[in-house]
């Protein structure tokens, strides 16, 4: 594709056409309410957000598509004048609210940029998502697929958004005079406080801003600023610490629960602890507590091994917006594409995608190497140099110092860089065949 035609999820430089995957700040680094450069094209609900993201936003730059169904962009080639057209497609992404993964085909061929997304397996949604990306692929290949690889790497193994979210209900009922903080961002995660809620028949106490949103996506009733209703809080993602879970225990006994892919912090407790023997960790291998009351029921997929207890007042649930590498692997197998591209190319945890997934790929792709095979602090996940990939890549200074931010965790000996633990950092792309470094 031809340099200044199309960008996604990046907003330096110039292009005809912008795409926005969802709202998320690391997707919208460079875009602001004063935005000018051109028209954006996104789904309708992350439009509807737009305003409160970008408030005072010029909102007629917006071009919504409807998800599943064709578009044609009109363009200009910029070396000769000529008219160029593209036609995409917006798939539901499975992420957070809004999220799409988008399908583009045209003189230069068929590529597909899924930005963050989860595809699980047993996920009716989906498999609704699958029908549609099979059909509009029709006869075409995908020449590039430009994927989320955040766990591009054997050693994430995720259960389904399904079960992690009854394992934080089991964590919640099995604790019944803690107050519970959760610990999530400005969008995304809506799913598990719904699920928490119908299944233990409360509200969910969220902060003022959040529950702006919540009304945006047409929660109304099951959320609340008031914290005498409920014992169960959401809270923001950069709010929770272990000095914050720490103060609120010597006013009440509080548990913190983090849902996120990534481990929260750097090890476990010893199992010498008092607290590693609980009702939570103990009954791993029995069975599964409902949200009534505490009565087991037994389920065959609800265990909960991988559930940890990294601080006496906190647990790491892996519930996670992003696809684990089997569901990775399942993606590419679809989609076989010609070649593909990882769009997480900054990340402790990289792996360029060909290295596990080139034998998937139409032009049987060889496998490339890992350098060294180092390892981090527990050998747990493999380091990868950067990806060359025919995205223009843009960093974002504000990202970095959160990455960088550290906490020290009392009486434990452990110091650890919490938000880099915790997120990776995402870039934008612009699509342009010559942007790719030998």
């Amino acid at each position: 594709m031809e340099k200044g035609l199309i960008s996604v999820d990046r907003w330096t430089g110039y292009s005809q056409a912008y795409f926005l995957t969802h709202l998320h700040s690391d997707h919208t680094q460079g875009l602001s309410s004063t935005w000018a450069k051109g028209p954006i094209f996104c789904s309708r609900l992350t439009a509807k957000l737009f305003p409160f993201k970008f408030p005072g936003f010029n909102l007629s730059l917006l071009r919504l598509l409807v998800i599943g169904t064709w578009h044609s962009v009109s363009l200009i080639c910029p070396s000769s004048g000529s008219p160029s057209f593209l036609q995409v497609m917006a798939i539901d992404a499975h992420h957070c609210p809004g999220a799409v993964m988008f399908l583009f085909r045209g003189d230069f061929g068929c590529l597909l940029y899924t930005g963050d997304f989860r595809w699980e397996t047993t996920s009716k949604r989906a498999e609704i998502g699958r029908s549609m990306l099979v059909d509009a692929l029709k006869n075409d290949v995908v020449d590039i697929l430009y994927l989320d690889n955040t766990y591009c790497n054997p050693s994430y193994v995720f259960p389904s958004r399904e079960i992690a979210a009854q394992q934080i209900v089991d964590i919640i009922v099995s604790h019944p005079e803690h107050d519970i903080i959760i610990g999530i961002d400005t969008l995304g995660k809506e799913d598990l406080l719904l699920h928490i809620s119908r299944a233990l028949k409360i509200k969910i106490w969220v902060w003022p801003e959040r529950l702006q949103t919540m009304h945006l996506l047409g929660f109304q009733d099951i959320f609340t600023t008031k914290t005498s209703l409920t014992r169960v809080r959401a809270v923001p993602r950069y709010s929770f610490s272990v000095e914050t879970v720490e103060g609120l225990n010597t006013m009440h006994p509080t548990i913190g629960i983090m849902p996120s892919g990534l481990p929260w912090v750097v090890r476990p407790l010893e199992r010498g602890d008092k607290l590693f023997g609980s009702l939570l960790t103990s009954r791993y291998n029995r069975s599964n507590w409902s949200g009534n009351g505490g009565n087991q029921t037994e389920k065959p997929n609800g265990h909960l091994g991988s559930v940890e207890q990294f601080h006496k007042y906190i647990y790491s649930v892996p519930y996670s917006d992003h696809s684990c590498f089997a569901e990775i692997g399942e993606f590419i197998k679809l989609v076989q594409p010609t070649n593909m591209k990882g769009i997480v190319t900054s990340s402790s945890c990289y792996v360029d995608p060909l290295y596990y997934f080139g034998r998937h790929c139409g032009a049987n792709q060889p496998a490339q190497s890992l350098p060294h095979n180092k390892r981090k602090e527990r050998g747990e996940r493999v380091l990868a140099v950067k990806n060359k990939t025919t995205f223009s890549i843009g960093a974002s200074a504000g990202s970095e110092r959160k990455r960088a931010s550290t906490v020290n965790i009392k009486n434990s000996g452990i110091h650890m860089s919490r938000m880099s633990a915790l997120r990776r950092k995402k870039r934008g792309a612009k699509i342009v065949e010559n942007d790719c470094p030998n």
